[in-house]
């Protein structure tokens, strides 16, 4: 069984802020697949049924983004969920809008939903999928900046970014951590070197 949870912060005034594209990665991947948040498990919404073959939970933690750890390390007892079985989707500022990181372990880069991840799970040992969102441009600050909602611009691509988060989850669940990153790590870009 696979485990993989999408970031966010609960209430609507926070549904379509960058800091919520771990959320809304995981509202279109259920969609696709016909799976449906109608649980409630460790402080998350839970979607469960099966993709590609495999057995899944989806989830979405009810904790606000700097208290994740609470949730995730729940759900992975109730599950009985092998660490590389775990995968967390979230928004990352080090990243241009739109790209997107597999990667099979590390720190959490000053996010504080995955800060609370790594010590709620005594772990960085964990799949994660970092999803671009930019920097800001000026003075404006960072957590302003997250908490903010997409720009226009940002707007018309985001249904092509979260097509891409999808079928990259499709490629981690049928294919592998390792074949989704080989695909989806490089942006077509042949040349690009891999992440450390």
């Amino acid at each position: 069984m696979k485990l993989i949870v999408g970031l966010g912060n609960p209430g609507k005034e926070f549904s379509v802020s960058r800091h919520n594209v771990g959320f809304m990665c995981l509202n279109w991947f259920a969609r696709s697949h016909g799976l449906e948040f109608t649980h409630r498990q460790a402080n998350a919404h839970v979607a469960r049924g099966r993709v590609n073959g495999v057995d899944v939970v989806l989830a979405k933690p009810t904790t606000y983004m700097n208290q994740s750890g609470a949730a995730v390390a729940g759900l992975v007892q109730r599950w009985h969920i092998a660490l590389p079985d775990l995968l967390v989707v979230y928004d990352d500022m080090d990243l241009p809008m739109g790209r997107v990181r597999l990667r099979p372990k590390g720190s959490a880069g000053g996010h504080h939903g995955m800060e609370s991840i790594i010590a709620g799970l005594g772990s960085q040992e964990f799949p994660r999928l970092r999803v671009g969102i930019g920097r800001p441009e000026g003075e404006r600050g960072g957590i302003d900046y997250v908490l903010g909602r997409f720009s226009s611009t940002e707007m018309e691509t985001l249904d092509d970014v979260l097509a891409k988060v999808s079928q990259a989850l499709d490629s981690f669940l049928l294919e592998g951590l390792d074949k989704a990153m080989s695909k989806f790590n490089r942006d077509g870009a042949a040349t690009e070197a891999p992440d450390q």
